[in-house]
């Protein structure tokens, strides 16, 4: 890849988010008065992470969204190797989607506001009483007809193996009855290594797995869930996400 196309995506892309996160915010902000479920705002979230997608020249490959029915919410679980699995995940998948995100970043000015009024749930990390707080208001809003995305690892995989799995995010699919879907994500720590700051264009893959079903489940078998959900993301990741 030339150095100087990545260095002109890169400019453009700072260039587009220090333009449009504050009139992009606004938009959201005033929508929400009107848009109380955040439909139509998360939409526009979604077209934003396209144009960001379009300016890097990430180009992303979708395979098993036919395991998936458009009426019903899940929550999804992914392995997380880069910051960029955000924009690409947003994108790919077609549903009505809700993040658990760092509190910090709702304290950030117009973007933090936009996360909060599309109804994005903020987690406290350092409190586990108030993280475990944040999950059950997620598992409310999955029951409402919204899906999430929870990334089992915690954090950023610096090398792309898998990481050891924390059950909280099972603990939410218990709680909210709903499917999960695991996700293998191939590419996006070439696109944007952790730690790094520049997008480099390339393919990212995802690969989606049949829905697993959380009825009937205690939360004494999370552990067992968050198992099936790593093999699967494990055998997603040796084919390539093929």
């Amino acid at each position: 890849m030339k150095t100087l196309e990545v260095i002109t995506r890169n400019l453009v892309l700072y260039l587009f988010i220090l333009i449009t996160v504050p009139p992009f915010a606004i938009v959201i902000l005033l929508l929400s008065l009107f848009d109380r479920r955040g439909l139509l705002t998360h939409e526009i979230g979604r077209f934003w992470l396209r144009c960001i997608l379009w300016i890097t020249g990430v180009k992303v490959e979708v395979r098993g969204l036919e395991h998936l029915k458009k009426d019903e919410s899940y929550i999804f679980a992914a392995n997380h190797q880069s910051q960029f699995d955000i924009p690409v995940l947003a994108v790919a998948l077609p549903y009505q989607i809700r993040w658990l995100a760092k509190k910090s970043l709702f304290r950030i000015p117009f973007f933090g506001w936009a996360l909060r009024a599309i109804g994005y749930i903020p987690v406290d990390r350092e409190n586990p009483r108030k993280g475990y707080e944040s999950l059950l208001r997620a598992a409310e809003i999955v029951k409402a007809g919204f899906s999430v995305v929870i990334f089992p690892e915690g954090t950023r995989s610096p090398d792309g193996s898998l990481l050891p799995f924390k059950t909280g995010g099972f603990v939410l699919a218990i709680k909210s009855g709903k499917p999960v879907v695991a996700v293998a994500i191939c590419g996006t720590r070439k696109v944007m290594p952790k730690g790094k700051l520049y997008v480099r264009p390339g393919l990212v893959r995802l690969r989606i797995f049949p829905p697993i079903p959380t009825t009937g489940l205690s939360l004494r078998e999370k552990a067992s869930l968050a198992q099936l959900v790593r093999l699967r993301i494990e055998e997603g990741l040796k084919a390539g996400c093929r």
